[in-house]
């Protein structure tokens, strides 16, 4: 019975996450470009984050180690917000799209989502916050639920290097940028037609592909060390589902 109660819980935080990341965060961007402008991408930010917390807190419910997974999803954006930083000089070359996949492995899907957002929002002080901030949140948390949806198993062991790798380069390519390239075309145009959207996509495929790139590369160094020793921190403080 306690494992029947704790799968219908996994199920429903799983259900809730998507709709967030597929219903309720792009209708808050949509709010922030039609009715704000986006003059108010800080609100639109806080909206997603809000959001976001929803399936994440509910993981919590009548568990009292609250405080350590925290801590580690806290070390986890702290980690991908450094490793946007320390490669500030190489345009799109970037390890975020992979750390927020690994968090989304090791810890779920929900947590995925929150720590792609939170690594594209605080990682924007450093950089520039706009309009675009929500659309990279939205993105980058995307890439992360993915890798959750699709690789995390209860005490089950690492997935495979190179369906992870092709994964990687696919999340790229299909969901962060295009997703960030309409961001691109909505914030810098008024009067978008479907000529402009192509030469903007078109401009966008060279960025992507260095980005498709970086993922692969940080995913091959960074994946197997990094799941192995999350894995130790769940075992030892008991922060496996």
């Amino acid at each position: 019975m306690p494992e029947k109660r704790d799968d219908r819980r996994r199920r429903i935080r799983i259900i809730v996450t998507v709709l967030v990341a597929a219903a309720a965060a792009p209708a808050a961007i949509f709010l922030g470009v039609s009715v704000w402008n986006d003059r108010r991408f800080y609100l639109v930010s806080l909206i997603i984050m809000l959001l976001s917390a929803v399936p994440f807190v509910l993981r919590f419910e009548r568990k009292k180690l609250r405080p350590r997974e925290l801590v580690v999803l806290a070390a986890m954006i702290a980690i991908g917000v450094a490793g946007r930083a320390a490669f500030y000089m190489l345009p799109q070359f970037k390890p975020i799209i992979a750390v927020a996949i690994i968090t989304g492995i090791a810890f779920g899907a929900d947590s995925g989502f929150i720590a792609g957002a939170m690594i594209a929002f605080v990682s924007n002080f450093m950089f520039v916050q706009g309009p675009w901030t929500p659309w990279q949140m939205e993105a980058l948390g995307l890439t992360g639920l993915l890798g959750g949806l699709f690789f995390h198993r209860k005490n089950a062991a690492p997935p495979k290097t190179v369906p992870l790798v092709i994964f990687g380069v696919l999340s790229v390519l299909l969901v962060y940028g295009p997703i960030v390239d309409t961001s691109t075309l909505l914030t810098t145009y008024s009067d978008v037609t479907w000529e402009l959207a192509g030469k903007v996509f078109a401009a966008g495929v060279p960025f992507n592909l260095i980005n498709a790139a970086a993922t692969a590369i940080f995913l091959l160094l960074l994946a197997k060390p990094l799941l192995k020793k999350l894995n130790r921190v769940q075992v030892k403080y008991g922060l496996l589902e």
